[in-house]
């Protein structure tokens, strides 16, 4: 039983994390999550869910976490972003977070974007569209962290209900 309340606990702590990750950039917030349904299935003798469940949940996980890094990438390329631009998105974002939870991550990302175009001011550049186009990778791909983060602590809920019923 004490095995079960820590695990719980500690589960609860984990999802709670994975939702914060999947606005704090530095934080891989889904596959946190995920860290939590193993330990309350553990704690549940593996009898709580299936395993293809357990396997796709896993896999939703790392696939936003690889989208976390891709959408941003692939959409201020086609906007015409420079390195300047997505850097500015990250520093942005980052400050953004520490400066003015929990919009700040979003606005400093659209911010730090158009800043870097706009310091860098290439000739062939449109700061605005750049800087649209990274944030709205950067909106897709913590949509996608949400939605699987947000699915992983139902789960681990259900399971927590289970387990002490």
């Amino acid at each position: 039983m004490i095995f079960s309340i820590a695990m719980s606990v500690l589960g609860t702590l984990l999802v709670l994390a994975g939702l914060a990750g999947c606005i704090v950039p530095a934080l891989p917030g889904p596959p946190v999550a995920f860290v939590a349904l193993l330990l309350i299935s553990w704690a549940g003798a593996w009898e709580l869910y299936q395993v293809w469940l357990l396997v796709l949940m896993g896999v939703l996980a790392a696939a936003a976490a690889v989208l976390d890094n891709v959408l941003p990438a692939l959409t201020s390329r086609r906007s015409g972003a420079g390195k300047a631009g997505v850097w500015g998105s990250v520093i942005g974002m980052l400050l953004g977070t520490v400066f003015f939870p929990p919009f700040g991550t979003i606005i400093g990302a659209f911010a730090g974007a158009l800043a870097g175009e706009l310091l860098v001011k290439r000739e062939d550049s449109r700061p605005l569209k750049a800087a649209l186009g990274v944030f709205s990778g950067t909106l897709m791909a913590i949509t996608v962290k949400l939605a699987v983060t947000g699915t992983i602590g139902v789960l681990f809920v259900r399971g927590l209900v289970r387990l002490f019923s």
